[in-house]
């Protein structure tokens, strides 16, 4: 008698967000080859997040190198209960961002790709903006990230 066991997905910890994806080519001497770039984002709503690139031939390849690289890339990030301590500016490349931390209830107000990143880092109430020239959600992702990294941590009196 056959035992047929099914393997069970386990179930990760970390909410992903699949920020990018593009259809990439390289020219090589026969011609073009297609492959995509699928840029992800990891968090768990607790102050951990990381960002991941990766590349394969089909877009499901690309998006699990992604995720493997994203968990490699963990960042910890000091918060102040649903907020930041204090106001971050970060620069990556053309993009630039501003995090500013709000009170209780305000609500994230932010657009595009920083607001994905914080949401996922656990930050409920910030407003951030995008200053950057730049539309390119992976380098305002990384711009985002840079920010978070420059936090500094909070001294606690005891």
């Amino acid at each position: 008698m056959e035992q047929k066991f099914k393997r069970e997905k386990i179930k990760s910890e970390f909410k992903e967000k699949i920020l990018d994806l593009r259809r990439v080519t390289r020219v090589v001497a026969g011609g073009k080859r297609m492959s995509f770039r699928a840029t992800v984002i990891l968090g768990d709503e607790m102050g951990r997040i990381g960002l991941g690139i990766g590349k394969g031939l089909d877009v499901a390849q690309a998006v699990d190198k992604a995720k493997a690289k994203a968990k490699k890339n963990m960042l910890a990030v000091n918060l102040k209960g649903r907020t930041i301590p204090h106001e971050i500016e970060a620069k990556y490349g053309a993009a630039s961002v501003i995090i500013k931390p709000a009170k209780l209830g305000r609500g994230l107000k932010a657009g595009g790709a920083t607001r994905s990143v914080l949401f996922l880092a656990g930050i409920k109430d910030a407003t951030a903006k995008i200053l950057g020239t730049t539309k390119n959600k992976l380098t305002n992702a990384t711009a985002t990230i840079e920010a978070l990294k420059s936090i500094k941590k909070i001294k606690k009196s005891s």
